[in-house]
């Protein structure tokens, strides 16, 4: 039977799938300069994976039980990683945006947008990571 709780589950995914295969491409596109569709690929699973984040946190936020104890802990610090990682892929969004809404990109912008986004990559799997050791250590029989 479908319950609420399963909700967070269900959406997490995409954000960890959208974010890590939106940097891939922008890495890639720091390699083959002449493909500027990996540029755009990037931005667009960038924002989509922001949403998708942000549709997750929502859904842990109001959706999931209350633990106590280690577990408890531990949810805390998922729960306060993916707070941060929303904040970080909506700033690395609007870096992403920004350029495009002004008609010019420089050296500057795309380095910073670059490294905010390595860093929402990585509190992406930060979190997905004390994410997995919730379910795995406190949540299913093994």
């Amino acid at each position: 039977m479908f319950s609420l709780t399963h909700l967070h589950p269900m959406i997490v995914h995409f954000p960890i799938a959208l974010v890590t295969i939106g940097f891939l491409a922008e890495l890639a596109s720091l390699f083959f300069k002449k493909e500027a569709c990996l540029h755009k690929i990037s931005l667009y699973l960038l924002i989509i994976g922001t949403l998708a984040a942000m549709a997750a946190v929502l859904a842990g936020l109001f959706f999931t039980e209350k633990l106590s104890g280690e577990a408890g802990s531990i949810k805390d610090t998922h729960a306060l990683l993916a707070y941060i990682t929303t904040g970080l892929l909506l700033v690395t969004s609007l870096l992403g945006i920004l350029p495009l809404l002004k008609g010019k990109e420089n050296k500057t912008t795309k380095r910073l947008f670059f490294l905010v986004y390595l860093l929402s990559m990585i509190a992406v799997s930060a979190t997905g990571f004390f994410g997995g050791t919730l379910v795995y250590s406190y949540m299913m029989p093994l």
